[in-house]
């Protein structure tokens, strides 16, 4: 596998027009903005009164959609739009786990979690992650979708996904499928619960990479496997270099190294470095924002004494930054899921997020002002920032 270096020469930041893709409890929405990104317009709901997790646009095209939803009366599957959310196909196969022999237990799909395009070389590829743990491919554009066996298959697959022990609110997840720009094989995926995960060959076998990870919530505060990532990034640029919130601090590690570090430790004693989501700097893999939830008893989890606030580190997290301006100062108990922040590739960068109240809140400089820009959506499940080409 090979570890070269970053870029000496980033690709120039972005400066067109941006689209936030917004995932609900109650359907999809597409808000969109020119490049001063000041004010945006909202089209939706798409797959109204239906639960989407994910919505993802294709990179290598700019125009194809992904969706996974779990409909009343489809059940869990995927739809896929060719224009843009203008027109949407339900997959002919969606992602389903294989039907157990007569008189055995098998593996029920509840709903498919996390959608990631593949590498840049294999147009039509996608992976799926789901509920509970399984990991899948599509070779066609999301249209007919496989399980990766050694992954679903494994020998060890109970015990790597703690098997019905499992207790994560709303089901187990597999999610934060990440594919080395680099190489197509080299795959990481996260779970809640089971750990960090990396392939090698494409899926066909896996190894935990949870080195350095605490895990407070077991006898043994540092095994193999168990952990609960909530969710994992690999930064573009640097794709050694890794960062993870997970339900026990922030992480990050240099692949080369191999081990976890807990750069939460440097956050503010009285806020902590519990949350969910975690966003990095499309140039800069020293910097990246959070948003953290009151680690204590608190469930479901809500920003610390009502005060939400995104936390910046632009120098790998050895210090944070509190970023409020705009943002309620009290009476503000926001809960952000661990696909509902993104930030997008423009100079300054803009940096958003989603609430379980159906809020969107952006700021245009890096965080340091935030502003509503829509209300009263349904409890939002996930958000992607992407660039509208022309």
């Amino acid at each position: 596998m090979r570890t070269p270096e970053k870029s000496s020469q980033p690709p120039a930041a972005s400066t067109g027009a941006v689209a936030l893709l917004v995932a609900t409890r109650k359907g999809a929405f597409i808000l969109k903005a020119d490049k001063s990104r000041r004010k945006w317009n909202i089209a939706g709901p798409m797959f109204f009164g239906h639960i989407v997790h994910h919505m993802v646009l294709d990179p290598r095209d700019g125009r194809t959609l992904l969706a996974a939803a779990r409909t009343g009366h489809l059940g869990p599957t995927v739809f896929r739009s060719g224009d843009f959310g203008r027109k949407w196909k339900e997959a002919a196969k969606p992602p389903a786990f294989p039907k157990a022999p007569e008189g055995q237990k098998g593996r029920v799909l509840d709903h498919s979690f996390w959608l990631t395009p593949g590498h840049a070389s294999e147009a039509g590829t996608w992976y799926a992650g789901t509920s509970p743990q399984g990991l899948f491919r599509s070779e066609d554009g999301g249209d007919t979708w496989a399980g990766v066996a050694g992954f679903n298959e494994h020998p060890r697959y109970a015990q790597w996904t703690g098997g019905e022990q499992d207790g994560t609110p709303d089901g187990p997840k597999l999610h934060s499928i990440l594919v080395d720009p680099r190489d197509a094989r080299h795959l990481y995926i996260g779970m809640s619960s089971g750990g960090v995960f990396e392939s090698v060959d494409r899926g066909a076998g896996w190894t935990p990479l949870n080195d350095g990870c605490s895990v407070d919530f077991l006898p043994d505060p540092h095994p193999e496997y168990g952990h609960d990532p909530h969710c994992v990034r690999m930064h573009p640029l640097a794709p050694d270099i890794l960062y993870q919130q997970n339900h026990c601090g922030i992480y990050r590690m240099d692949r080369r190294a191999g081990t976890w570090v807990r750069i939460g430790r440097s956050m503010p004693k009285k806020i902590g470095d519990i949350g969910f989501p975690i966003v990095l700097h499309p140039r800069d893999p020293d910097t990246a924002w959070v948003f953290p939830m009151d680690g204590t008893s608190v469930w479901p989890r809500t920003s610390p004494g009502g005060k939400p606030a995104a936390y910046v580190t632009r120098n790998a997290g050895k210090t944070w930054q509190r970023q409020d301006d705009g943002l309620p100062p009290a009476q503000g108990w926001f809960t952000v899921k661990r696909q509902a922040m993104s930030g997008d590739a423009h100079d300054p960068v803009g940096v958003y997020f989603g609430t379980t109240g159906g809020e969107l809140w952006a700021s245009r400089n890096e965080g340091g002002a935030w502003s509503c820009i829509a209300r009263h959506l349904p409890e939002i499940y996930a958000l992607e920032a992407v660039e509208l080409r022309r």
